[in-house]
């Protein structure tokens, strides 16, 4: 019976060992994206998010992929309609697009984050702040339209 306990606590410690390696590996370096022109960041984890793209002329923003065909978009624009977070929102529920549904959204001060699913898997926050509106867009193309 004593020998049985050993082994147990002994099974017991492996696990914890071996659980705090994979859980170490598995931890991504995150990486800090700086836009000059709109003057927002974005930290993310540049182990999944590994592929990027050229950033454009007009200096808007930047975009990476990842192995499983997500893109990760940090860019900016200059609000000049005055939109608010509702407003922002309230746009794209009002949407037409077939297929195009708002499944989450919340709204602050000065922030609007929504959720949509049609072709895309999409989850968009847009701070608001001076005069400009900054994107983090995430998305992923559903099982859906994989086929």
């Amino acid at each position: 019976m004593q020998h049985l306990h050993r082994i147990g606590w002994l099974s017991l410690a492996m696990a914890l060992s071996l659980s705090a390696i994979v859980t170490t590996a598995g931890i991504a370096k995150p990486f800090t994206y700086v836009n000059a022109r709109f003057g927002q960041s974005c930290t993310f984890p540049d182990e999944i998010f590994d592929k990027p793209m050229p950033e454009p002329e007009n200096g808007d923003g930047q975009q990476w992929l990842s192995a499983d065909r997500a893109s990760l978009t940090c860019s900016g624009i200059y609000n000049v309609d005055n939109d608010t977070p509702q407003g922002f929102v309230a746009q794209e529920k009002a949407s037409t697009e077939p297929g195009y549904k708002i499944t989450y959204s919340k709204t602050g001060k000065n922030w609007a984050a929504f959720r949509h699913q049609g072709r895309q898997d999409l989850l968009q926050a847009a701070p608001v702040r001076e005069g400009r509106r900054h994107t983090y867009r995430l998305d992923r193309v559903s099982r859906r339209a994989q086929g």
